[in-house]
């Protein structure tokens, strides 16, 4: 049971790492491209956040299969 404890929570970090990177670059890269051209600025930020939004979904796909092993084994 610990080593599925441990699993599970090894899962959680490595699986959130990805997304918190993506997230982190997207906003960063929204930011840039905003400086120079401010006049787009309106639909980089939509697009950002789609974007983070769509690497966030891959935060909870992880957070769901950590809880699926948790109750189900």
């Amino acid at each position: 049971m610990a080593d599925l404890a441990h699993s599970i929570a090894i899962l959680m970090g490595v699986g959130s790492l990805g997304p918190a990177l993506a997230i982190g670059i997207i906003g960063a890269a929204a930011m840039i491209a905003m400086a120079r051209n401010p006049s787009a600025a309106a639909k980089i930020q939509i697009s950002m956040l789609i974007a983070i939004a769509f690497a966030e979904a891959v935060a909870i796909y992880v957070l769901v299969v950590a809880l699926i092993l948790k109750f189900a084994a």
